[in-house]
């Protein structure tokens, strides 16, 4: 059975009244991914939310929203869709305001860059941040002759202090909603993880128990090291034998840590690694995050 619905909460849900037995629901990663996730999640028995860059099989041949509806449902029912964290809403006012925090950042890195781009398009030389400070902007907008140069500059400082303003509001919001949160002390406990970056993985990671092991939550967040490897089974004899040579990579063991490692824990090293430091506060046991202190941290971002 094939049905177009509307895009509505009610139409939706009166769709999915009318079905009868188990009902499994699939669905690409997107911007109503999370909307739809929360009104069908007590109304079905599993929901699949999908991340569209693994779907080899949707790339392939012709493409339209049918056609893509049917391979979806095939991959479902094969058990071959690489699925999407939903379901803690414990943090999602804390995610959005991440969002918007980076969304804000990256727009104001983007308009300085372009600010700088003017400059260097009229060969003046604009190193440094002296060309983004506001007592030194006459100066600067002095040194543009042409007219139409010139008023584009003045436009692009006009929204530099625009975005500036915003970004201080969202970091604002973005540390009173962080400081609700217990883990966001615990991280910041950790070397080069200040308040923001603290935020940001708790925004994210959500909870640490959605990770089977230590060494997936390391690669979700960026701290485990990726290798590619090829050529591991060769024939001797006829016979199908792995090869025993590991991989190399530079300065660690084949356990993926530094070699010195038992001379640094001879000596007590106080500089632990990150990814052991990350995974030991986040894997923590929620008893004990509870019990943490809230003392003041060095760290800064």
């Amino acid at each position: 059975m094939e049905s177009i619905i509307e895009t509505k909460a009610a139409t939706t849900l009166d769709f999915f009244h009318g079905l009868r037995g188990n009902l499994q629901v699939t669905f690409e990663e997107g911007t109503s991914a999370a909307w739809l996730y929360d009104l069908l999640e007590p109304h079905v028995t599993k929901i699949v939310v999908c991340n569209p860059r693994k779907n080899a099989l949707l790339k392939s041949g012709n493409k339209s929203d049918r056609m893509d509806a049917r391979n979806l449902a095939a991959l479902l029912r094969g058990g071959q869709l690489s699925p999407v964290y939903h379901g803690e809403n414990g943090v999602r006012r804390l995610k959005e305001l991440a969002r918007s925090h980076l969304a804000i950042t990256k727009d104001l890195t983007r308009v300085m860059n372009r600010l700088k781009a003017v400059y260097r398009s009229q060969a003046i030389p604009c190193a440094g941040t002296s060309v983004y400070v506001s007592r030194y902007r006459a100066e600067w907008l002095g040194k543009l002759t042409e007219a139409g140069i010139h008023r584009r500059a003045e436009l692009l400082y006009h929204e530099l202090d625009l975005l500036q303003s915003l970004r201080q509001e969202a970091r604002r919001d973005l540390l009173a909603e962080s400081h609700k949160h217990n883990a966001t002390r615990l991280l910041r406990r950790i070397p080069c993880i200040g308040p923001i970056r603290a935020a940001l993985l708790v925004a994210f990671i959500q909870t640490p128990h959605r990770f089977r092991t230590k060494r997936q939550l390391w690669i979700y967040s960026g701290l485990a090291l990726e290798t590619r490897d090829s050529g591991g089974y060769r024939y001797v004899e006829g016979q199908l034998q792995r090869r025993r040579k590991h991989t190399n990579v530079r300065g660690l063991n084949r356990n993926h840590q530094p070699r010195s490692e038992v001379s640094v824990q001879k000596h007590g090293d106080p500089s632990e690694p990150m990814c052991r430091s990350l995974s030991r506060f986040l894997c923590r046991p929620s008893c004990s995050r509870d019990e943490a202190c809230d003392g003041p941290s060095d760290a800064r971002t």
